[in-house]
């Protein structure tokens, strides 16, 4: 994360603060864009029915309180193949200030809460059912970050064909030219709905972002949006 870190503290000097999510966000995104069987959502059991997405949509986990009691939301973040990271942050940032107890984006989950539990299961499993609709109340990527505290690595499972579970930057000893140096690294975990891609895919994605955190650069031009849903 040594590019990352260095972007990070030159924005910071800068005035702009960026949260790590946002350079996994920005980066998954462009690879995930590139792979369309992992940027896809699955229904049934049996005649399994995949639908594709052209773009996008992140699915971000944040720890909240409502009605005073502790839980996490998803928040969601649509086309982050064709967001900035500024935009990105700033999404992030709107999330993150705002009161889950009057936001309208989390009117739907606050009219479940209302509901006996059994009914409000009922009723998020019917609003998700239809593929069409899945990306934007689920996303088409998950992310979830633990790195604010002493954890290195995790798997979550997001609802989402590819979920990232975000550990801590920490400094560890690393090979560079045939010498140990220190430098600060980040594992980051990646969990996959085997019915969707398999094992190889799933290596692929999770080596392309990889390298392209070691490499990070927010001036990559952004794709053009592709209009058509494609599905199978």
């Amino acid at each position: 994360m040594t590019r990352v870190r260095a972007h990070r503290t030159a924005a910071g000097d800068g005035g702009r603060r960026y949260s790590i999510v946002s350079y996994v966000l920005h980066t998954a995104a462009r690879v995930l864009v590139k792979h369309p069987d992992a940027n896809a959502a699955v229904r049934g059991r049996f005649g399994l029915r995949v639908a594709r997405y052209p773009s996008v949509h992140g699915k971000l986990t944040l720890d909240r309180t409502m009605g005073g009691q502790r839980i996490v939301l998803a928040a969601l973040l649509p086309n982050l193949d064709t967001a900035s990271l500024d935009g990105i942050q700033d999404r992030i940032d709107h999330y993150r200030e705002g009161d889950p107890e009057q936001m309208p984006e989390f009117a739907g989950v606050r009219a479940l809460h209302k509901l006996p539990w059994s009914v409000g299961l009922r009723g998020w499993r019917r609003a998700v059912r239809p593929l069409p609709a899945r990306a934007g109340l689920l996303g088409t990527l998950s992310v979830t970050s633990l790195g604010h505290r002493p954890v290195d690595g995790f798997h979550s499972v997001g609802g989402t064909t590819v979920t990232l579970g975000v550990g801590r930057i920490t400094d560890r000893p690393a090979a560079r030219d045939g010498q140990v140096v220190i430098a600060p690294t980040m594992r980051l975990n990646l969990a996959f709905d085997h019915r969707v891609i398999d094992g190889a895919e799933a290596a692929d994605v999770l080596a392309e972002i990889k390298d392209g955190l070691e490499t990070f650069t927010a001036d990559a031009e952004p794709r053009e949006p592709v209009a058509a849903e494609r599905a199978r």
